[in-house]
């Protein structure tokens, strides 16, 4: 079964939480995207909408927008999630995974779009 770490940020305190699914609570997020907005309440915060922004596998490879599918491959990267360069103009091939969540994602990064008081 899957067993998310799920970080909850809400941009408007600059506060994070953390919070454990696994189970039948996390078979609803196996398949999702980043980008896709769900509702609060699969986590255990009701009255909240939440958007994918991110996340990490099990061996601590992120997750990228533009690498579709849940797939972990070897892309070349100039910038963004997975590396960071250190000379303009500098690309490396790093190893990421793709956009999807799937039983291998640990880590899963969430923002508050609206609602919620219970959130940080």
């Amino acid at each position: 079964m899957a067993k998310f770490k799920i970080v909850v940020s809400d941009p408007k305190t600059g506060k994070s939480k953390s919070v454990e699914v696994e189970g039948a609570r996390a078979a609803p997020l196996i398949g999702r995207k980043i980008g896709d907005t769900i509702d609060g309440t699969i986590i255990g915060m009701p009255g909240v909408r939440l958007i994918i922004t991110g996340g990490s596998d099990k061996d601590g490879f992120p997750m990228r927008p533009d690498v579709h599918g849940g797939v972990k491959t070897r892309i070349l990267l100039s910038d963004g999630p997975g590396f960071m360069p250190k000379d303009k103009g500098e690309r490396r091939r790093k190893i990421v995974r793709g956009n999807m969540i799937t039983e291998d994602t640990l880590q899963i990064n969430m923002k508050i779009l609206e609602g919620g008081k219970e959130a940080a």
